[in-house]
């Protein structure tokens, strides 16, 4: 059932499901929290209570907004936690994994560990020889022509080379859900300003988190010519020891989408070992 939390600015929508510690999850741009879906149940099946968030402009939250910062969205997620009583562990997704790097900085209190999904957490930069690799390349063109042609058909065909090889059994349904979202008024301006927000706002607040950071890249992820040095650029920007690295073999952009089981392992086994229970 969706419940909402007025937070300054607009309204946010969140779902939770289960009972125990708190995870909260947030999705990338131009999605919604139905991306969790296949990872849902088995963090409620290990002892958790689940909120899945729709960001800013997403899902079932409002549409209009003054801003679309990573800082922005961390402080609709902050709050959210602080809503539900936190602490939480906080799984973000692409813009939503710098988000989380920033909520983490500023509340350390609110978030006990953070588990970013090919996240958009530092300064990027294209250089000659990313060009050079064909994935990154179709990717990269697809990704920029939807943000700046507000082109559903591009940012269709840009999901066709994120989520290489394995799709999950619902794929028709699930491209369904994203088209009718962003036909609706304002969704696709919303992916679009977001899109357009850089990441430089997380990685200056890498150095400032205190909390256990686990980074999950898919080896085929389209949105950098090498997802392993970026995922560890971004360990290496943490404080030492806190940050970790997993990469899923054949995943795409949307591990959590194509691989539920394995993030879900992987999520809960560093749960485990890094948060303290509530």
């Amino acid at each position: 059932m969706t419940e909402y939390l007025s937070v300054d600015g607009g309204t946010i929508a969140y779902e939770v499901t289960g009972s125990g510690p708190l995870i909260v999850l947030a999705h990338g741009m131009g999605d919604s929290r139905h991306a969790y879906r296949a990872v849902i149940p088995a963090l409620v099946a290990a002892g958790h209570r689940v909120a899945a968030v729709d960001l800013r402009g997403c899902g079932e939250s409002s549409v209009d907004w003054p801003a679309w910062s990573r800082t922005d969205i961390a402080g609709d997620l902050l709050a959210v936690i602080r809503h539900l009583g936190g602490p939480a562990v906080l799984v973000g997704h692409s813009v939503s994994g710098g988000a989380a790097t920033i909520a983490a900085a500023r509340e350390p209190s609110l978030v006990t560990a953070v588990v970013e999904l090919a996240p958009f957490t530092r300064k990027q930069s294209v250089r000659l020889g990313d060009l050079r690799v064909k994935r990154f390349r179709r990717g990269m063109l697809r990704l920029l022509g939807a943000g700046v042609l507000g082109s559903l058909p591009l940012w269709r065909s840009y999901l066709d080379v994120a989520y290489p090889g394995v799709r999950p059994a619902d794929w028709t349904e699930r491209l369904g859900r994203i088209e009718a979202l962003l036909r609706e008024p304002g969704r696709m301006k919303a992916m679009q300003a977001m899109g357009r927000s850089a990441p430089t706002d997380a990685g200056a607040r890498l150095a400032d988190v205190r909390c256990p950071v686990l980074v999950v890249m898919g080896t085929h992820d389209p949105d950098w010519s090498d997802p392993h040095a970026e995922g560890a650029a971004i360990v290496a920007a943490l404080p030492p020891g806190l940050g970790h690295l997993a990469m899923i073999d054949g995943a795409g952009h949307y591990p959590h989408d194509q691989y539920p089981d394995r993030v879900t392992t992987l999520t809960l086994a560093f749960v485990q070992a890094n948060a303290p229970r509530a």
